[in-house]
């Protein structure tokens, strides 16, 4: 496993529009100095999206939380994000880089763009994404081990869940509804 930054978190909440007024709840409640948070919220119009991700930044820097902005490399520099969360190749290594992945050929442009870390899902049955099949521990456990990068499980976790797989390769979660409890 290859590690650029070496403080990557091991926790992580995943954002997403459904959070509503619980999101910048959920990142207070994030253990200090020990997760991150990728802010996606697409749907967003521009000027409230840069608006929710100033306040969650203002939170994440207080407790000493890695932010990654959902999108383009360009705009997390210019938003002053710690990282970006997108299928983008790497320009500049100073930001880290993580990507969503779901099966092999994601995983191979993962390592292609030369990610920092992966979002692997979903690994179990989820509210976020009700249709998509989950990869169950089995396939999860073939992915994350042929994995160059951290791999951070997403999908139906908890910590728990997230327990029961560090065998097989998970490096961290990431969750919705488990930050929201």
């Amino acid at each position: 496993m290859r590690r650029r930054h070496p403080a990557l978190p091991r926790l992580w909440l995943m954002t997403d529009e459904r959070m509503g007024d619980d999101l910048l709840r959920a990142i207070r409640r994030l253990p200090k100095g020990k997760a991150g948070v990728v802010l996606r919220n697409y749907s967003l119009a521009a000027a409230d999206r840069r608006a929710l991700f100033e306040a969650a930044r203002k939170i994440a820097r207080r407790n000493r939380l890695v932010l990654l902005l959902g999108g383009p490399e360009r705009l997390a520099r210019r938003w002053k994000a710690d990282g970006w969360h997108g299928p983008e190749r790497r320009r500049n290594r100073s930001l880290i880089h993580g990507m969503a992945v779901h099966d092999p050929a994601e995983l191979g442009a993962a390592i292609r763009a030369k990610a920092d870390l992966v979002f692997l899902s979903p690994v179990f049955a989820t509210r976020s994404h009700p249709d998509a099949g989950p990869l169950g521990r089995i396939r999860f456990g073939l992915l994350a081990r042929s994995a160059r990068m951290p791999v951070v499980a997403l999908g139906g976790m908890t910590s728990s869940k997230w327990r029961s797989l560090k065998r097989l390769g998970a490096y961290g979660y990431a969750a919705i509804d488990d930050w929201l409890k």
